[in-house]
């Protein structure tokens, strides 16, 4: 019986380096990559003299916004003329992406000093 015997022959890394490179080429070109907006957070203190004005009181929930106890969407958000100071209160269960959509549409009033009460 003759045995056959087979040489091995090397593996060429061509290919493999072919395979990953489009790979790579592919998710660099289905990938987006966007700017996200910043949203400015000071901390708290005292403000230099007291207002005559009383604060807003705006409750942000899950799925509705009332303002000193009026109830409106984020989208069409109005506040007092006159507003200069607003305490926001957070109800359980809001997200963190919430309050920021609150406090990118709160930036379209200007001059509006914004406390953000804490949970305990």
């Amino acid at each position: 019986m003759l045995r056959a015997t087979r040489r091995r022959r090397r593996l060429s890394m061509t290919a493999l380096i072919d395979v990953i490179f489009l790979l790579l080429l592919f998710f660099m070109l289905s990938s987006t990559f966007s700017r996200f907006a910043e949203v400015e957070l000071v901390a708290a203190g005292t403000s230099g003299a007291p207002s005559d004005t009383p604060p807003l009181f705006v409750q942000l929930g899950p799925d509705a916004i009332t303002v000193n106890g009026t109830t409106q969407s984020l989208d069409t958000l109005v506040l007092p003329d006159g507003s200069e100071r607003i305490i926001v209160s957070l109800k359980p269960d809001v997200t963190a992406q919430r309050l920021t959509d609150l406090l990118v549409a709160l930036r379209r009033f200007d001059g509006l000093s914004v406390t953000v009460l804490g949970s305990g």
